[in-house]
């Protein structure tokens, strides 16, 4: 059945190229795909859910799919959910819809593929899959410089994968095996030696993939400059890679070097949060804004696996992490969404050039401030539930007899994003919504039905997973 998850928007993708209607084509199959996902919550753990093909002997390479654990669920639930109001959301380019939605199809195909994969070899070809749509959106369809940052990401995201690849085939060789539950099994028989130098790999390359501090540059150009699907897609769902792969492959098969390089990795994370926060708060334009949020918060997720790496007995970093990305995901997906929309009801995104868009819009103000109240983490919201796990986290193994440790005071440091947050936050939103309506805001159209839609779906995963967060920690257990 994961294999239908992965299949039908490749296969959706051809039948666009050859002729089908690329926005029903895509509405189905992303429909289809999320009703697979949630049944898949219920049962993921049946065998239903596996599929092995041989590619290879030697080496000995398996296309194959399942979930290894509820990690892999929570990652395609968050798929699927935004690939749907990914493809809900936006309006095509007249005469490039086939690239537009066909697009957006391979990306959430790639980002399935590489959660459920259960070979390393594959694990990492379909990350890089999704990578070649993600280009051609921003170098054909994008906004301002859109070539030059197409090539910016290209050198940045490529120079990040080989990296990553160089650790994943040294890793492999060592293990002895591509198949990740088999590695995993047999975690612990690799040299600290060996590890230092593959944990410092893995660290860069899917570092660089999640924006980590100071290899983040590329990421708030690339989601101002990206379609709307683009950008939810990417920013809500594919650049969780990174951490899927560090919870997945890093930190089980090479925690004695991940120990070595724990102190540089606290202080890129204060980087990422305090760093990347500051900047956030001088931006002038929402799309950047936006972008530079998505970068700061991956910080926080940063912190999680700091303190797995830590303490490994550490019971709550691991759902902390993963918690906090699925509400990241959704939040950032929703976000971009609006900004689209109001740039598309306004033709700006300039704070200075928006104001009291509430009065013509009620509705967009709405949602836009429940998204808003999310990023910066007010209880009831997923995100909320994902900060503090955590922040708890940090402090789950903290003896007062012994002082602050490197990852309490770096959680300490952390804590203070969350102010940071609300101040670039409730100032986008002031500048947008409230005060005197102005010449962009007057007029403006407030959301349509099928805005409201993606809109709607994306809210509701924010409130389940805030109200009833076991909806997703028992998946953990």
């Amino acid at each position: 059945m994961l294999t239908l998850l992965v299949a039908l928007p490749i296969l959706a993708f051809i039948a666009i190229i050859l002729g089908a209607p690329p926005r029903q084509t895509a509405l189905g199959v992303a429909a289809v795909n999320l009703i697979l996902g949630l049944a898949s919550v219920f049962s993921w753990n049946h065998q239903i859910w596996n599929f092995s093909l041989r590619i290879l002997d030697r080496p000995a390479l398996h296309l194959s799919f399942g979930y290894i654990d509820g990690m892999s669920v929570v990652m395609v639930l968050l798929s699927v959910i935004v690939a749907l109001a990914a493809v809900l959301s936006g309006k095509a380019p007249q005469g490039n819809e086939k690239l537009y939605y066909g697009s957006s199809l391979l990306i959430a195909a790639g980002a399935i593929g590489a959660f459920t994969s259960t070979d390393l070899f594959f694990f990492y070809a379909f990350h890089e899959l999704a990578l070649i749509p993600t280009f051609l959106m921003i170098g054909m369809l994008g906004s301002g410089d859109r070539r030059g940052i197409a090539w910016k990401i290209t050198i940045y995201l490529g120079l990040g994968s080989l990296v990553l690849l160089a650790g994943l085939v040294w890793l492999a060789s060592l293990a002895g095996t591509y198949n990740i539950p088999e590695m995993l099994d047999s975690a612990g028989k690799i040299d600290p030696a060996s590890q230092k130098g593959i944990a410092a790999l893995l660290i860069i390359g899917f570092g660089t993939l999640v924006s980590l501090f100071p290899f983040h540059s590329w990421a708030a150009p690339a989601y101002a400059s990206a379609p709307a699907p683009t950008a939810m897609l990417h920013a809500g769902v594919l650049k969780k890679f990174g951490l899927y792969g560090m919870l997945r492959i890093a930190v089980p098969l090479v925690p004695d070097g991940l120990q070595v390089w724990l102190t540089p990795l606290l202080v890129l994370l204060v980087g990422n949060i305090l760093w990347v926060g500051m900047v956030t708060i001088s931006q002038k334009r929402l799309d950047t804004l936006l972008g530079n949020s998505s970068v700061m918060h991956m910080g926080y997720i940063f912190l999680a696996i700091a303190a797995l790496i830590a303490v490994p007995e550490n019971t709550l970093a691991r759902p902390a992490a993963i918690m906090l990305m699925f509400a990241h995901g959704i939040s950032i997906a929703l976000l971009f969404g609006l900004a689209d929309r109001i740039e598309r009801s306004t033709g700006s995104l300039d704070l200075s050039d928006l104001g009291g868009l509430a009065k013509s819009a009620p509705r967009m103000a709405f949602i836009f401030g429940i998204a808003a109240m999310a990023s910066i983490g007010l209880p009831g919201l997923a995100n909320f539930s994902g900060e503090i796990l955590v922040f708890l986290s940090a402090f789950q193994n903290y003896s007062p007899a012994n002082g602050l440790g490197p990852v309490q005071i770096t959680c300490i440091l952390a804590i203070w994003g969350v102010v940071i947050s609300a101040i670039y936050m409730l100032r986008a939103y002031r500048n947008i919504f409230q005060g005197p309506t102005v010449k962009m805001t007057e007029g403006a159209h407030d959301l349509s039905v099928a805005d409201r839609i993606p809109a709607v779906l994306l809210v509701m995963a924010l409130l389940v997973v805030g109200f009833f967060p076991n909806v997703l920690l028992n998946l953990l257990k």
